[in-house]
């Protein structure tokens, strides 16, 4: 039972040195991409060999020696495969980058203090619960994509905002436009920029924020609905939303 127990303990070991080796080399190249995390996930098993070297180095037990070792490297086996799956196939962000905040906006402009003005349509506590959030639009106005994503300092990167609406003849989703944004690292509530597109056709849409390889930091989803005269909107400061759940 005490090997059983050892077994795990390493397994954890490693995929804590496996998820600060995803943080942490991206930093160190200056990079966010499939080679980087893969030279992660290499590095990591390098460092999990030269430990468990160390460790069985002073197992006596041949035997207890063998077992224990097949199990440690079948857990980490398990782990390895898992996680890369969950890269490869978008079901986790491109760590260490992460959105902190998303709105689709009516209006947005910088002021005097560096700082975002916005307006946008209040949902309240029914933005928790709509996936598409209705957004009122008169024809011919801009709509904005706000997002603010997060990424360590001194790994500065391109993301790409992906406009995509949702044709339901074709039951798909059909990208409109592919709009690339700088993004600068260190600020913690994530750097913030947008994109705008005008003459939305109604339905939903969404807006994909992706790495330039393809990776999806997240989505920012809402239902266009025309109007013939303005909505009621709520201006504020960006800077003072932590999340605005207006989209």
């Amino acid at each position: 039972r005490h090997y059983v127990r050892f077994s795990f303990q390493i397994s954890l070991f490693f995929l804590s040195i496996y998820s600060f080796m995803i943080f942490l080399v991206p930093i160190l190249t200056h990079e966010i991409s499939d080679r980087i995390f893969l030279l992660s996930g290499i590095l990591s098993l390098g460092v999990i060999y030269g430990f468990n070297s160390i460790v069985f180095h002073f197992i006596k037990n041949k035997k207890e020696k063998f077992e224990s070792r097949k199990m440690i490297s079948v857990l980490i086996l398990i782990i390895f495969i898992v996680v890369n799956g969950l890269y490869f196939t978008n079901l986790i962000p491109p760590i260490p980058l992460s959105l902190k905040n998303t709105a689709v906006l009516h209006s947005i402009s910088k002021n005097s203090n560096g700082n975002y003005n916005a307006t946008y349509e209040d949902y309240g506590w029914r933005g928790y619960f709509s996936l598409y959030p209705d957004f009122h639009i008169a024809p011919g106005r801009p709509v904005y994509a706000f997002s603010a994503v997060f990424s360590p300092k001194g790994l500065n990167t391109k993301i790409i905002h992906e406009w995509q609406h949702y044709d339901q003849t074709k039951n798909k989703w059909i990208t409109e436009s592919e709009i690339p944004l700088s993004v600068i690292g260190g600020r913690d509530n994530g750097f913030r920029t947008y994109s705008s597109r005008s003459n939305l056709a109604e339905g939903k849409w969404r807006v994909k924020i992706k790495t330039k390889q393809g990776k999806i930091i997240g989505y920012l989803r809402f239902n266009i609905v025309s109007v013939e005269s303005e909505p009621k909107v709520t201006s504020s400061d960006l800077s003072l939303c932590v999340d605005l759940r207006i989209g």
